[in-house]
């Protein structure tokens, strides 16, 4: 006889995947905004906690019920707010599996199977991205908290260089460390240096796309010699530019900096062979934060932190108890050793599955699709009256303008209302902008026809033939 707790699995995991796939094949028609507000679906979930429960079942198909018509079209092949990707079947199958399995992926010996798959994994984004073999790569939640966690790294190994210890110290009353960015680095960025104490950055200019000002990074290095983190970027997130990391690394290696790379989307360029040159040299750097649900397009949350140097990596990040089994060993650090967490879900384990189903020719043709999406964007959008294309378009972003403000904005709403095709809102260059990200692992040649078709309607409903030129 069947356990009764197995029923209830089976039957909450039934609904649930019933529930997902009616989620994921009515992606492609259905529109992408949501369809109601916070309040509507509260009221949906029943605002108030009752004194008998329900069983697993009835809840599952309650809360897909309730909360699909508040769900945005985040994994549609026509999304392009912010960055993020969507969600490739293998990665999705392999991230319920994680939640299945439930194990805190802390200790190499005590989970060996999932860690198995996420070391695996962490090699094979290292070959990819073609860094040093030898780095240590660390699963966390996002490109946030990979900035975190490779910048900690680098705080501590630039201050133990002039002696002074942050794991017995403090930072109270030890030498004040230098970060340096360009002025259009990413703001997650400013948050990881804010929470590791180290204050404001100093910014440099940055050029027209976004790049780091070299000449400047130079002057500025100069003006003093103590402990030093310069961070550079692979991928604007207006313009998709990349620094240029062969000039910018070798001005800070001569001032004896650590240099981190923020890649949440653009080091996955190294993937392709197309375009491999954007990211020439990014390999020398001492660190490297990039996102696995951005361009791989698995599911959130997952952004990878690796260091060059494991042993500064293990010194910021780990920890040890008594109660804890301690199964590192010089060659293999326990997982916990690398993040900020001690209970962690392996989600490692759905990169994995994402890379094993591509292989590295799926992955080179996933990073090329995306780019030629982007190109193709942007000559269709080019060709709309009185719109302008601002950005060199390099890698999968793509900012366009009217005219003025305010006709930009009006075109951005009516596009998200007209729910055929989302892009987001920004500022860039003291200008109203509409941003398309090209992140989704689905979007090809007709969903981009199917977007320009959309860009072109709501165009036509708020800018009057003849209208919305720059004169």
């Amino acid at each position: 006889m069947e356990h009764p707790q197995s029923t209830a699995y089976t039957r909450a995991l039934d609904a649930a995947a019933q529930s997902a796939t009616a989620w994921l094949t009515a992606l492609d028609h259905r529109p992408i905004p949501p369809r109601t507000g916070i309040e509507d679906v509260k009221s949906a979930l029943g605002r108030e906690l009752a004194a008998r429960g329900a069983d697993a079942e009835t809840v599952v198909r309650d809360l897909a019920a309730a909360v699909e018509p508040g769900l945005m079209g985040m994994p549609s092949a026509r999304f392009f707010g912010w960055v993020i990707g969507g969600t490739q079947p293998a990665a999705l199958a392999a991230d319920w599996l994680v939640s299945a399995w439930d194990q805190n992926t802390a200790l190499r010996a005590v989970t060996p199977g999932v860690i198995a798959a996420e070391e695996l994994a962490g090699e094979w984004v290292l070959e990819l991205l073609g860094l040093p073999p030898e780095s240590d790569v660390g699963f966390v939640t996002g490109a946030t908290v990979a900035n975190f966690t490779c910048l900690a790294a680098a705080r501590d190994a630039v201050l133990r260089e002039v002696g002074w210890d942050t794991a017995v110290l403090g930072l109270a009353g030890g030498p004040r460390v230098r970060v340096i960015v360009g002025a259009e680095r990413h703001d997650t960025v400013d948050h990881a240096v804010r929470m590791l104490g180290l204050g404001t950055p100093i910014v440099v200019p940055a050029d027209d796309e976004g790049r780091i000002d070299v000449a400047a990074l130079e002057v500025e290095l100069t003006f003093e010699h103590g402990p030093t983190i310069v961070v550079l970027q692979a991928g604007n997130i207006h313009s998709g530019a990349f620094d240029d990391f062969g000039r910018a690394i070798d001005a800070a290696h001569v001032q004896g900096a650590w240099v981190h790379v923020d890649g949440a989307f653009g080091l996955w360029a190294a993937a392709s062979d197309r375009s491999r040159a954007l990211v020439a040299h990014a390999e020398r750097a001492e660190s490297w934060a990039t996102d696995a649900h951005k361009t791989l397009s698995v599911p959130y949350d997952c952004g990878i932190a690796i260091v060059a140097d494991g042993a500064a990596l293990r010194s910021a990040m780990g920890m040890s108890a008594t109660y804890l089994s301690r199964t590192a060993s010089e060659d293999h650090a326990d997982p916990h050793d690398r993040v900020p967490e001690l209970s962690r879900r392996a989600r490692g384990v759905p990169t994995y599955a994402a890379l094993r189903a591509m292989g590295r020719d799926g992955v080179a043709a996933l990073v090329d699709r995306l780019t030629d999406a982007a190109a193709a964007l942007a000559a269709g959008l080019a060709e709309l009256p009185g719109v302008e294309v601002l950005n060199d378009v390099v890698f999968t972003q793509v900012c366009v303008a009217l005219a003025d403000d305010d006709a930009t904005d009006a075109w951005a709403d009516a596009l998200r209302a007209e729910g055929i095709a989302f892009a987001s809102s920004s500022r860039w260059h003291d200008r109203s902008v509409l941003r398309f990200s090209v992140s989704n692992w689905q979007t090809d040649a007709e969903q981009v026809e199917r977007t320009l078709q959309a860009a072109r309607a709501a165009l036509a409903r708020v800018v009057p033939a003849g209208q919305g030129g720059r004169p």
